[in-house]
């Protein structure tokens, strides 16, 4: 296990962005945490009303957004215009290069929202973007998955064997998690609550990444524990 507790992230403050950074990014650089397998980006973001990210570009990586709070308009270079709210996923497939902005779309509120980078397993695939809603109330005390590697399964899917499921458990709920492939790790980010893995008691917003298991049980210490599961390749 390599526990990354909350207040070792890295911290980015720009005044209308304030970002925790649990791998190395930009400014922040830990050659301890440059990333977990494929799972290269795992940034906590909490963006001023009004204000958001200029015009800027990608390529051959996984983007995967999840707000928690508040309302992100989206717009790139694909001709895509797009709000995204608590309970969306949203994916992009770099691939051989696209540019996009990211605004907080209220002028009183923040928004407040998870962005996840992956290495993918193709390079220079056409670049793809998608967008679904997911009810929260399928996710209380069980795993609801939110991406996959299959076009066509529960949630969104990418260009990489990986797996993610999102949780809301009450105090007490026990839930066990099976890998889906052989040689993946756990990637487990605690969103709120409280949550017992083995001998390890994670609180808001640290970080647990498993491997050599092919399963594992959280046991949730407060209501409305929310949890993101992420399962990965290991190997780039």
């Amino acid at each position: 296990m390599v526990y990354h507790k909350a207040a070792t992230r890295g911290f980015a403050d720009h005044g209308w962005l304030k970002s925790h950074h649990t791998f190395s990014f930009a400014n922040y650089y830990d050659p301890e945490r440059i990333n977990f397998g494929v799972l290269r980006v795992l940034n906590d973001d909490f963006v001023e009303a009004g204000m958001g990210f200029g015009t800027h570009p990608h390529s051959n990586m996984e983007i995967i957004s999840i707000p928690l709070e508040g309302d992100l308009e989206h717009k790139d270079s694909m001709g895509n215009t797009t709000v995204i709210r608590n309970g969306d996923i949203q994916v992009m497939s770099a691939g051989r290069g696209i540019t996009h902005s990211e605004y907080n779309k209220n002028e009183d509120i923040p928004v407040k929202f998870l962005q996840i980078w992956v290495i993918p397993n193709q390079k220079n695939v056409t670049p793809r973007y998608d967008q679904i809603s997911l009810n929260p109330d399928d996710r209380r005390d069980r795993l609801q998955q939110i991406l996959s590697p299959n076009k066509g399964d529960e949630g969104v899917w990418i260009h990489q064997d990986a797996w993610f499921h999102l949780g809301t458990f009450s105090k007490g709920h026990q839930e066990t998690y099976t890998l889906k492939r052989e040689g993946n790790g756990i990637y487990v980010f605690l969103i709120s609550g409280s949550l017992t893995i083995g001998e390890t008691i994670l609180s808001k917003r640290d970080g647990l990444g498993i491997t050599g298991a092919i399963n594992f049980t959280m046991t949730a210490g407060d209501n409305d524990t929310e949890v993101l599961v992420m399962e990965v390749p290991m190997t780039l």
